[in-house]
């Protein structure tokens, strides 16, 4: 609820990581990992902004931030982890009950 994240390891109760406000305080609506490159993930925040995390980039901050002039009530990615042509896309549920599907950019994609 304060946009902090902690990455856990499954056999410790303790974080590896923590981002503290990493949202500047907005609640994160959604969190995924990228389903093509392990190291990359995706935050959308109550304010409707998308952060995506790439670890072996930058650990420390998100590598980019797009606000979504929409309202985005939720948020799901989709790819196939099995293929190696970086194709992944980002679907957005708009309050509107429309559906917004944007692709992300290979450098985030490839594996």
């Amino acid at each position: 609820s304060d946009g902090s994240i902690r990455l856990h390891q499954m056999t410790s109760e303790y974080p590896l990581m923590q981002w503290n406000n990493s949202t500047n305080g907005q609640p994160i609506i959604a969190l995924q990992w990228a389903l093509t490159r392990p190291a990359v993930f995706f935050v959308l925040d109550a304010s409707s902004n998308i952060y995506i995390w790439d670890l072996l980039e930058n650990d420390l901050l998100p590598v980019a931030k797009q606000a979504i002039p929409e309202n985005v009530v939720a948020m799901a990615l989709l790819g196939e982890p099995e293929k190696t042509n970086g194709l992944l896309g980002i679907v957005l549920a708009q309050e509107s009950g429309e559906i917004d599907i944007q692709y992300v950019k290979k450098k985030w994609a490839l594996p």
